[in-house]
């Protein structure tokens, strides 16, 4: 058998049917997005609520360095639940892992929306938002992975970086759904806002939570990691053991070329908003519209880099997209500093649609190709959740001060991204594209069809 009928056995053998792909699809893009809806709804309240709810009585730079701190809170607990539903993932299945997550982060961020403020309770709120906030971090810690591994696995090998990418889209989805829901209740009058208008789109969560659940019972394990359990039993494997002791290269590669999508989120995403609103420059409700504006088109330079990275190779496209960045740093930050709302828009466009588009619409897939089956989940969850915690988690507050230390000017803040580019792109120098290996491949056997969808599912 030529090389060539090898790869299209094993893709007939491991990739799942028409119907049950576009199942597959359709939960990791609705799951993840009501993971990133509530998650980002977070990061954008945290620019311009939290700061005046449970950080009062306080000088509104460093209420807003501490409402930023707690968004940090979420981002640090993000690799402690990639560990442990990574680990999870690789024993148990993503499924199970994939339904966990989906339930804890509707019901926390449920109760966010339902929190008194601090003139209630004191100090308990800021306490409680916290503690809440670390919850939400281990949920989506869990998501991404799973979420990404399901596509991966089930897709053919041309594929692949497209069916990866649903779970990425879930992010701008969220945020665009969130976005919009906040801005429609920004426009409230500010003392009907900050009483209850914020609270909607949290408590909202509960109902997109039941959705997500009755999309996510439907869906299936993966054929090539039903036949990796039964090769290796669930009551002897590590993987998160097997995953530093024998895969710690390309988890740290891993861990380096996710940074600078994380890094534009960070900015883009979260502090760009809170700049503009501090500033004065623009009302807070369009703000929040021209943002989710963008988040459509980041969804579409999602799409467009992905399906590039099937044709292309991952590793050419991620360096195109980090270059971009790098290239776009100073004059995304000169447009920001203006109070021309057309140049704000073009700004968020560029930074959240163009740059993050390119540089992560193909890393889920990159991320996968790391990894051998046994150990994949693990690895790719620790590596983009570590990179999440690096390039967002901090970035808001690390911005804002670089900000206040720049007299105004965001020269510090473009040298920050730029900073962020340049390690995702040695980290890309240090490997090479594995995007044109199958599945068998990738474990480290020859590309041989095997019977999978007789394996049986493991107890």
């Amino acid at each position: 058998m030529t090389n060539s009928s090898n790869t299209q056995a094993v893709d007939t053998a491991y990739s799942a049917s028409k119907r049950d792909m576009r199942r597959i699809l359709a939960s990791s893009l609705i799951g993840t997005a009501l993971e990133y809806y509530d998650f980002i709804l977070y990061a954008t309240a945290a620019g311009i609520v939290f700061n005046r709810i449970f950080f009062t009585n306080l000088d509104p730079t460093a209420a807003l360095v501490l409402s930023f701190a707690t968004l940090a809170a979420g981002y640090v607990a993000r690799p402690l639940g990639g560990v442990i539903f990574g680990h999870l993932g690789d024993k148990v299945g993503r499924k199970t892992v994939l339904m966990a997550t989906i339930v804890v982060m509707g019901v926390t961020s449920t109760l966010i929306g339902l929190l008194p403020a601090t003139d209630q309770i004191g100090i308990w709120a800021p306490a409680l938002l916290v503690t809440l906030r670390v919850v939400q971090g281990i949920a989506v810690g869990g998501e991404w992975g799973g979420a990404t591994l399901v596509g991966f696995e089930n897709a053919k090998k041309r594929s692949r970086g497209f069916a990866s990418a649903f779970s990425y889209m879930g992010a701008p989805t969220g945020t665009l759904v969130g976005t919009l829901i906040l801005a429609g209740m920004a426009t409230m009058p500010d003392e009907q806002f900050l009483s209850w208008g914020w609270r909607v789109p949290f408590i909202l969560s509960a109902a997109f939570m039941m959705i997500a659940v009755f999309i996510r019972r439907k869906v299936t394990e993966s054929k090539v990691f039903l036949e990796a359990a039964e090769r290796a039993p669930q009551h002897r494997k590590t993987p998160l053991v097997e995953l530093v002791r024998h895969h710690w290269r390309p988890l740290l590669r891993a861990f380096a070329v996710g940074i600078s999508c994380q890094g534009a989120q960070g900015l883009m995403g979260a502090w760009a908003v809170a700049y503009v609103v501090q500033q004065a420059a623009h009302e807070q409700s369009l703000v929040l519209v021209l943002k989710a504006s963008a988040a459509v088109t980041t969804i579409l330079f999602i799409i467009i880099a992905s399906r590039m990275s099937d044709r292309f190779g991952r590793r050419r496209i991620l360096m195109f997209g980090n270059i971009l960045g790098i290239a776009l740093a100073f004059p995304i930050m000169m447009m920001l500093q203006t109070d021309n709302v057309v140049l704000f828009f073009f700004a968020v466009f560029l930074g959240l649609s163009v740059v993050q588009g390119f540089s992560a619409g193909p890393y889920g897939a990159y991320a996968g190709e790391q990894f051998p089956t046994s150990v994949r989940n693990s690895g790719a969850s620790v590596a983009y959740q570590f990179a999440a915690t690096a390039g967002a988690g901090f970035t808001p507050m690390i911005a804002t001060a670089l900000a206040a230390a720049g007299g105004g000017s965001l020269w510090l803040v473009s040298l920050l991204w730029i900073g962020f580019a340049l390690i995702s792109l040695i980290g890309l120098m240090t490997g090479k594209d594995r995007s044109n290996l199958d599945l068998t491949e990738l474990d480290g056997k020859p590309a041989q069809a095997t019977p999978a969808a007789a394996v049986p599912a493991p107890r």
